[in-house]
């Protein structure tokens, strides 16, 4: 696997692959199995596959929130390398921000509502960098998972709207045995707080945005509600101590 961290390496080492299909997996690094399973559907259904790690400060509405997102470029590098990696890319945040930027794509009514209500200015900061992603990878078929539905729906919009030529590709959200949807926010709940987060699956599971806020009683909500994306999905987000944990589940087709 070769690390890249510039925009002009990563474009020299793509001209040297010559690979016909190329498959992106966007990341924010703490990887864990839900990673895994994308890049082990990219690695399948592509020549070459690109791994981008970056922290993407404009998706962090709280600079705390930021500051303590989990960071092991290390780990995450060796993780990257064993699932077949062929090129990480993993820029400086002045790389793709540099003095004086100020170009950012807003996709307007896919963005409100949900996360977007909670977190302002949360998907400005995903449909741009996946933008720049894009436009410098020039990936074949993009991968993301299904637990953030509404960036896929977001990051999905955008692309047909620029006239992007990438197929997105959806990965069924993991979970753990317990039910909890991975997440790397996960780490920081206590042993109790995460039994309470076992409530938002369970009520998200009945398929019934009534009964799943009357399961979620007494934790506090952000929101339940049906989402028309595609597919539909009943969402949820609540908070649990300092962590706030988002999850959905399809309501069409596949239940997962």
């Amino acid at each position: 696997m070769r690390l890249v961290r510039t925009a002009g390496e990563l474009r020299a080492a793509l001209a040297l692959s010559r690979a016909e299909e190329i498959g992106l997996v966007p990341t924010m690094g703490a990887y864990h199995a839900g990673h895994l399973a994308l890049l082990r559907a990219a690695r399948d259904e592509n020549d070459l596959l690109v791994v981008s790690l970056f922290v993407n400060p404009a998706q962090f509405d709280s600079g705390d929130d930021l500051t303590a997102y989990p960071r092991d470029e290390e780990r995450d590098a060796r993780i990257a390398a064993e699932a077949g990696a062929d090129i990480l890319f993993a820029p400086s945040v002045e790389e793709l921000y540099p003095p004086g930027y100020q170009t950012w794509i807003d996709v307007e009514e896919l963005s409100r509502g949900l996360e977007g209500a909670a977190r302002p200015g949360h998907f400005r900061g995903v449909a741009t960098v996946c933008c720049k992603l894009f436009n410098l990878v020039r990936p074949t078929r993009a991968y993301f998972g299904q637990k953030d539905a509404q960036q896929v729906a977001v990051v999905r919009r955008m692309a047909r709207d620029l006239h992007l030529d990438v197929e997105l590709r959806v990965v069924p959200t993991v979970r753990d045995e317990d039910g909890l949807a991975l997440s790397s926010r996960n780490v920081r709940l206590s042993p109790e707080e995460r039994t309470r987060a076992l409530a938002l699956h369970r009520a998200l599971a009945t398929r019934d945005p009534n009964r799943a806020r009357e399961l979620l009683d007494g934790v506090a909500v952000d929101y339940v509600e049906v989402a028309d994306f595609e597919p539909r999905v009943l969402a949820g987000a609540i908070r649990v101590g300092d962590t706030r944990l988002i999850d959905n589940v399809v309501l069409e087709g596949d239940p997962e």
